[in-house]
C-alpha cells in the first residue's frame, strides 16, 4: 500500500498551534479537499490546492524534517480513501501520529495507536447538523474533542453536549474561541461560572504568525 496516492496540500515543520500538545514542533501533513465548509474556516486553500503524492514519498519528506511528532489535517484528511493505510504507516515508522478530522467521517477504523482529535461543530460553524455522533462511543482517554466556539450559543451548544454524552469522562475536551468572534476572557469566565472541567485553548500559531494562513 506504499505506493497508494493522497494528495496533498503541504507538509511543513511547525509548532503545534492547538490541542494538548500545544507549543510543540510537529510535521503537518494536510491533505486536499473537504465535505463541510464551516463559516470561520482559515484553511480554504486546502479545499482544491495540492498534488498527488504515494505514501512512500510522504513518509520520505516527514522522515526529512527529523520530527518525532506528526499530524494528518486538513480539510479533512478522511475523505480521501488511503487516508487511514498512511496513519497506519506513520505509526509503524515510529512516529507519534495525531489525526485532526472534522467529526463527521467515522473513527471507528482508524489505528489504535493513533491520537484522533475530533471537532464537534457548532451552530455558528453551519455545519452542526454533519456531527457523527456514533464516534462518541469510539473516543478513547487518548484522544481529543474539540468545540470551535463563536458565540454564546455555541458555547451553549458545547457545554450541553458535553455534559450530555460526558465528554469529560472519556477523553480531553477543549473549548476554542473564534479568533474576533469570542473574546477569550468571556469564554474564560463562561467556563468558570459553570464549574467545566474542560481545557480552554488558543491557537498559538495564529499568535505566532498572525498574518500567515499557509505554511504554520
Amino acid at each position: 500500500m506504499k505506493n497508494a496516492k493522497l494528495t496533498v496540500n503541504e507538509i511543513i515543520l511547525s509548532i503545534q498551534g492547538e490541542g494538548t500538545r500545544a507549543g510543540q514542533p510537529c510535521v503537518l501533513v494536510r491533505l486536499t479537499g473537504c465535505n463541510l465548509d464551516c463559516s470561520w474556516c482559515d484553511t480554504h486553500h486546502a479545499r482544491t490546492e495540492g498534488d498527488e503524492m504515494s505514501i512512500d514519498d510522504i513518509l520520505t519528506r516527514v522522515s526529512q524534517l527529523s520530527c518525532p511528532l506528526v499530524e494528518l489535517t486538513g480539510g479533512e484528511p478522511l475523505g480521501q480513501e488511503n487516508a487511514t493505510e498512511l496513519l497506519k504507516a506513520f505509526c509503524d515508522a515510529g512516529f507519534q501520529t495525531l489525526l485532526e478530522t472534522n467529526g463527521s467521517m467515522d473513527i471507528s477504523k482508524i489505528d489504535q495507536r493513533v491520537v484522533r482529535i475530533v471537532d464537534f461543530k457548532c451552530p455558528d460553524s453551519g455545519e452542526s447538523d454533519k456531527i457523527r455522533w456514533q464516534n462518541v462511543e469510539h473516543l478513547r482517554q487518548s484522544d481529543e474533542v474539540k468545540f470551535v466556539i463563536a458565540s454564546q450559543q455555541d458555547y451553549d451548544f458545547a457545554r450541553q453536549t458535553t455534559q450530555q454524552h460526558s465528554l469529560c469522562d472519556k477523553c480531553t475536551v477543549i473549548f476554542s474561541p473564534v479568533g474576533g468572534r469570542v473574546n477569550p476572557a468571556d469564554l474564560a469566565k463562561w467556563i468558570l461560572r459553570d464549574h467545566l472541567t474542560v481545557r480552554m485553548g488558543l491557537q498559538l500559531h495564529k499568535i505566532i504568525w498572525p498574518d500567515q494562513d499557509r505554511g504554520v
